[in-house]
């Protein structure tokens, strides 16, 4: 029989399941919902306060963090940060579902072969998905996973225009090609 953790893709009602019981997990031991943002926010709210130590008398979010007995920290969510990052990894080398180019053949065809287009592309994606989160006040693991468990209002209003908008996007950046690697 083969590994079953060698599979390209999973049932998607097992991976919901498995994510819903890790939420469970996670509000169990931490009393806090699964998010990964809030991670980044507080990384980037130390360094500047590594880099200006008068930043925090001045700024509202250490305020509003001092005010909820939550300073920032490095804690959990930089584990769960460092989780995904090589479960990820390591799902796509027991598949070997992981492509050996930089530059995916529907990028490469809509926008050229450049590695380094390819790369600041991918970055200025990731700059635009962390601003959005952060205007959402919370990421798609945030608002799409532990808020619509909970039966929040705005997380399933966010998951609402989330789909829509990630469509439309995808047909603006790729074009009818895109339909065709979906």
């Amino acid at each position: 029989m083969r590994n079953p953790l060698a599979k390209k893709s999973w049932s998607p009602y097992l991976v919901g399941a498995g994510i819903g019981v890790l939420s469970w997990f996670a509000f169990l031991t931490a009393d806090h919902p699964i998010g990964i943002t809030t991670a980044f926010e507080n990384t980037a709210a130390l360094a500047g306060t590594a880099a200006l130590p008068e930043i925090e008398l001045r700024n509202e979010f250490y305020a509003a963090r001092k005010r909820e007995g939550k300073p920032p920290k490095i804690d959990w969510e930089w584990m769960l940060v460092v989780g995904v990052f090589l479960g990820a990894m390591a799902s796509s080398m027991a598949s070997g579902d992981r492509p050996k180019s930089t530059v995916p053949p529907l990028w490469r065809q809509r926008f050229g072969d450049r590695v380094s287009w390819r790369l600041l592309g991918a970055f200025a994606g990731g700059v635009l998905l962390m601003f959005g989160a952060r205007l959402a006040q919370g990421c798609t693991s945030g608002h799409g996973i532990s808020g619509a468990l909970q039966l929040a209002v705005s997380s399933w209003l966010f998951v609402a225009v989330l789909f829509p908008s990630a469509i439309l996007f995808a047909f603006l950046l790729f074009g009818r090609e895109g339909r065709r690697h979906v």
